[in-house]
């Protein structure tokens, strides 16, 4: 009989950092077996097989289909020795599991593969730029920027050496490049950290058509204020010709934007982008992505339909989630479509996802309990402009456990609470979290999968993300008063 393992334990660095080749079949089976057998599992979401998913990497088109890779140890469920895994899809809905890609297997990326992103050079090869992690003498670390070549049947063909090495005034915190096309050039951003130990974004532009060759341009200004003490996994892209740069400031003051989680994943909108000044010119605002409790790492691009399409990581660094002790952690957000209207950052999902709806009902949910098959479901509810109401989500048959979305439509106040969960463990992450939108008529999009829910108000003025926990009886509705609503079941 195959001892269970333990892995909600502490794990040591030496763990953390063991060789795939030293993990014995015995061990994966064991992983697989009980991650397969997770009640936490989601039906339409991207997840890893075994072990840990976090960041989104590399999104882009190629050879005719998205690629979609992501950043995963899978030998547990916490941050160790890192690759790229990969999904691939005709549609951004249906994705086929291509298997680990980018391995840890150099002397410039011996501790990980981490971050980075994508950029076809042809039909027959796609451009990976990620930062490779390695450790010296006394946990010493280096960052390098490292470039790839993913190819038509699927090989991976490493760069000799390193396409950009972290620069004088900068620490070992210099990761995440962002590939992109700008005034016919192609640029990469970098999240970086001064000596001075300051957040900061820094543009590099390749100097030749292989992209083989660098030159850094200089830091990034998009703000006046001070970005905490270091910025992760930023992406610049253009929306009706306007840069949007999208980016993690870990450790920034909440006097400078307002934020509960633990590290916010946000935005700013501006008129242009100065390549040879490295600015963004008249940018606007700092804003919160997401409203919910754990959105990060997102990952967006300029498609070639035009569309600017994003992920998210549904986590947080340093968050620890009930799944672990089922040998998991870590899913991917519905793909979303980005557009600008009247100046505000909009963000839904993907028309493809459509194709998921079946067995459409219209129900009026109330303080009788509303029972459906399953937490993976898509609920459409629409607000006339004095109502108030509250939702009860992923219910008990009694409601004596659930979530909370309560909706002020009056003073355009939504808030979602997640204290009443059966599953302990939200009460270390934040349990409250509130959005505000214009008074007016309200439309909310709901999208339930077993262990997360996106909720999307008026077609995406404003998004709330978050991992939901709870047992899997759980899967009743409730209203506070009369509540007509559509539902649709999603198919996997």
């Amino acid at each position: 009989m195959m001892t269970k393992i333990d892995y909600t334990k502490p794990w040591t660095s030496a763990e953390r950092y063991r060789p795939y080749a030293d993990y014995s079949a015995d061990y994966i089976t064991a992983l697989t077996n009980a991650v397969d057998k997770s009640a936490y599992r989601n039906s339409y979401h991207i997840q890893p097989k075994i072990g840990l998913l976090n960041d989104p990497n590399g999104f882009s088109f190629f050879n005719g289909k998205y690629h979609l890779f992501y950043q995963v140890f899978p030998y547990g469920p916490v941050h160790g020795l890192k690759s790229w895994a990969l999904m691939t899809s005709p549609d951004l809905i249906h994705w086929t599991d291509e298997g680990l890609k980018l391995f840890p297997d150099t002397i410039f990326d011996s501790h990980g593969a981490y971050s980075g992103s994508a950029l076809p050079l042809s039909d027959k090869e796609l451009f990976l730029f990620y930062t490779g992690n390695t450790r010296g003498e006394n946990n010493s670390r280096d960052a390098y920027q490292n470039g790839a070549i993913y190819t038509q049947t699927g090989n991976i063909r490493k760069f000799d050496t390193p396409l950009l090495r972290t620069p004088e005034g900068y620490t070992d915190h210099f990761r995440d490049p962002m590939i992109f096309d700008a005034h016919g050039h192609k640029f990469a951003i970098i999240g970086a950290q001064t000596s001075e130990e300051k957040g900061t974004v820094v543009l590099a532009q390749a100097t030749n058509d292989s992209l083989t060759a660098w030159d850094y341009k200089g830091q990034l200004q998009f703000t006046q204020e001070e970005m905490g003490y270091m910025i992760e996994c930023p992406n610049l892209v253009f929306i009706d010709k306007k840069p949007v740069l999208l980016f993690c400031p870990q450790g920034l003051d909440k006097s400078i934007a307002d934020y509960d989680n633990i590290f916010p994943n946000m935005y700013v909108i501006a008129d242009e982008f100065d390549s040879e000044s490295a600015t963004l010119t008249q940018a606007g605002k700092l804003h919160n992505l997401d409203d919910g409790f754990e959105v990060y790492a997102t990952q967006a691009f300029n498609a070639p339909d035009g569309r600017v399409l994003a992920s998210s990581w549904l986590g947080l660094p340093d968050l620890d989630v009930p799944s672990q002790a089922d040998g998991w952690q870590g899913i991917l957000s519905l793909v979303k479509e980005l557009t600008l209207k009247n100046g505000q950052l909009y963000q839904y999902p993907v028309v493809e996802t459509i194709s998921l709806r079946h067995e459409k009902q219209n129900i009026t949910l109330s303080e009788v309990a509303t029972t459906i098959d399953s937490n993976s479901y898509e609920l459409e509810i629409e607000l006339s402009e004095d109502e108030e109401n509250e939702l009860y989500l992923f219910a008990s048959a009694d409601n004596s456990s659930h979530v909370s979305l309560k909706i002020d439509v009056k003073n355009g106040k939504i808030e979602l609470n997640r204290a009443n969960l059966p599953v302990s463990w939200a009460e270390n992450y934040g349990v409250t979290r509130s959005t505000y939108v214009a008074p007016g008529k309200m439309k909310l999009n709901i999208f339930a999968d077993t262990s997360s829910l996106e909720i999307f108000v008026n077609d995406g003025e404003k998004v709330m993300s978050s991992r939901i926990f709870t047992v899997p009886e759980n899967t009743y509705l409730f209203a506070k008063s009369s509540l007509p609503a559509t539902i649709w079941q999603l198919k996997k």
